[in-house]
């Protein structure tokens, strides 16, 4: 019995060993793939302007790009701050407008059925046609740009959210009825908590989009911002600032949206993590 408690105890130390290796595997593996990606992705771009020898004006080389964020970079920094606002603005206005919207629905299927209809065929509008008619209705200062990035922001987190709150599970639904719980208990216990994988998934699409919002409003009536650069670089064809502002945008998207993913870890904590 001895021998067998020992070997048992060994077999539970050898599985977590292989599992803390296996967990720093993945953990490696998700910090060197994506590098390896961006290092191919950089040497396939200079191999191409150097052998079709491609104008600079046309496409820069990424040792021009980097000289250009170097020298630039209060620049690129002072035109950046502008569109994050904007972005993280129009992030909060368009998903707390779809959590609130999508909350009505759920509770009162006759909204649902009457406007939903009406919010596809507003979503289905481009928004380089939404872009002029905002700037008309709300001037050319900071708010039309909010408000692309909010109508942007609103209709995938309305569509999860509205998902993520009808599809609760009937054995669970019917259980919170059984112990008499009130349609605020069902809905903040059962309802919130079943909903927020899937609006964690709309909000990761959010935080790219706003951005692309922010900078499409800007290309209207806008002097400062990250869309406003990239009007000016291409009328000036400064190709590698041109460039540069579009990293720097892009850059920005990606830390949005790694935070909201950090968030999603804090909140969503009984999703177990993928081990492979």
């Amino acid at each position: 019995m001895a021998d067998m408690a020992i070997a048992h105890g060994d077999g539970i130390e050898a599985a977590e060993i292989a599992y803390r290796a296996a967990k720093r595997r993945l953990q490696w593996r998700r910090r060197l793939l994506p590098a390896a990606g961006v290092l191919c992705a950089l040497a396939l771009w200079a191999a191409l302007v150097y052998v079709l020898e491609v104008p600079p004006f046309i496409a820069p080389s990424p040792a021009a790009v980097a000289h250009t964020l170097a020298a630039k970079y209060d620049l690129l920094l002072r035109n950046l701050w502008p569109t994050a606002l904007e972005a993280v603005l129009g992030f909060l206005l368009g998903n707390a407008s779809a959590i609130a919207i999508a909350t009505v629905f759920v509770h009162k299927k006759t909204m649902e059925e009457a406007f939903f209809p009406v919010v596809v065929l507003i979503n289905t509008i481009p928004v380089v046609a939404e872009a002029p008619i905002l700037v008309l209705l709300l001037g050319h200062a900071m708010a039309p740009k909010i408000a692309i990035a909010a109508l942007i922001c609103f209709f995938p987190t309305l569509v999860n959210m509205v998902r993520g709150l009808e599809s609760v599970n009937p054995q669970a639904m019917e259980l919170m009825r059984v112990l008499s719980a009130s349609q605020r208990e069902i809905f903040v216990k059962l309802r919130i908590q079943n909903s927020l994988p899937y609006l964690f998934s709309a909000l990761k699409i959010a935080a790219s989009t706003a951005v692309i919002g922010a900078i499409v409003g800007e290309w209207i009536g806008s002097t400062v911002g990250i869309g406003a650069l990239i009007i000016q670089a291409t009328y000036n064809f400064d190709s590698a600032l041109l460039y540069a502002t579009v990293i720097v945008g892009s850059s920005f998207s990606v830390l949005f949206f790694l935070v909201i993913t950090v968030a999603e870890r804090m909140v969503v904590r009984w999703q177990a993590p993928v081990v492979a």
